[in-house]
């Protein structure tokens, strides 16, 4: 659902990839190995082109604009979820709440698509709207946004969509601010044993963050990552530049959900905490890939919890 939020979001971690090309000693060695090099190029590269993409998520939008609730729902695959403010919702209650929504107008800026593999790809892009919410105007933004579209039975349809409020970043702390007094355990362990259980990978992430061993945790993420912060999209190493002027001794994190795009792509959901800080609760998404027999991180994105409504009642 394309519900703009009224909060932000703070995040962790995301993505990329690597791949690697087979040497050759003869001709029939050579052949062998353009046809395996041809063989993984295939299933890597996405059969659909960034426009095509491009125009599916404009026409969730004009749907919904247009109150066109049997067109948009067709765009979503059954078991599409999506990432707001308030949590993370099914095909069902999205359908119910997109109802709500009053859309007048929408611009976009900053398109782009990162290739999963031949059946999924990320569209990241920026929004920004004027709406209201249940009669009740919402910041026009902008947003940064994400959605996964996947190839189901030859039609591309939406699984996954997440969206973070932009904001202007913080001052840097200082080098002292930024890291606890106390120092971290000597010498630091190695990276821990990813695979397709996607909720054991992302733990093994935050188990790296809590304990800042952040080469651990650079282990995790692919080198073509994206990575959605209010701030701005960001790569692997501005990611590791960030995250280790943060303290996330304290992170809990809870309520997995996942869905599987196919067998080298899931996404996992959750609700991060943070005791002390205000809002506590977000919400994060990272993709999962399987690249050269290996699991690791493309995508991250996160959302702040809204903020509580005051009981009217007790007021």
């Amino acid at each position: 659902m394309k519900k703009i939020l009224v909060l932000v979001s703070l995040l962790i971690a995301a993505a990329a990839c690597s791949t690697t090309s087979p040497g050759n000693k003869d001709v029939a060695t050579n052949a062998n190995s353009a046809n395996a090099n041809k063989g993984t190029e295939m299933k890597s590269i996405a059969m659909v082109s960034e426009s095509d993409i491009i125009a599916k998520e404009k026409a969730s939008w004009d749907a919904i604009q247009k109150k066109d609730w049997d067109g948009f729902g067709k765009m979503l695959a059954s078991d599409y979820i999506e990432v707001l403010d308030d949590g993370v919702h099914d095909k069902a209650s999205s359908l119910t709440a997109i109802k709500d929504f009053d859309l007048s107008d929408v611009t976009f800026a900053d398109w782009k698509m990162l290739t999963i593999d031949k059946d999924a790809v990320i569209i990241t892009y920026t929004a920004t709207a004027k709406a209201k919410f249940k009669g009740q105007d919402v910041p026009p933004g902008p947003y940064r946004e994400a959605s996964v579209y996947v190839n189901r039975n030859g039609e591309w349809v939406t699984v996954f969509y997440q969206e973070t409020l932009a904001r202007t970043p913080p001052p840097e702390p200082s080098p002292a601010a930024s890291h606890p007094s106390k120092q971290p355990p000597s010498p630091m362990a190695g990276p821990g044993q990813t695979g397709a259980d996607v909720t054991a990978n992302e733990k093994l992430v935050w188990d790296a963050l809590k304990t800042q061993n952040f080469d651990a945790f650079g282990s995790y993420l692919t080198n073509d990552f994206v990575n959605i912060e209010p701030d701005g999209f960001h790569n692997k190493e501005s990611t590791l530049k960030g995250v280790s002027m943060a303290d996330f001794s304290k992170a809990q994190v809870s309520d997995w959900k996942t869905v599987k795009f196919d067998e080298d792509a899931t996404l996992v959901s959750y609700t991060l905490t943070m005791p002390g800080m205000k809002p506590e609760k977000e919400y994060h998404s990272t993709i999962w890939i399987n690249r050269d027999n290996k699991w690791q991180a493309l995508f991250h994105q996160g959302t702040t919890a809204a903020a509580a409504k005051p009981d009217m009642k007790k007021m």
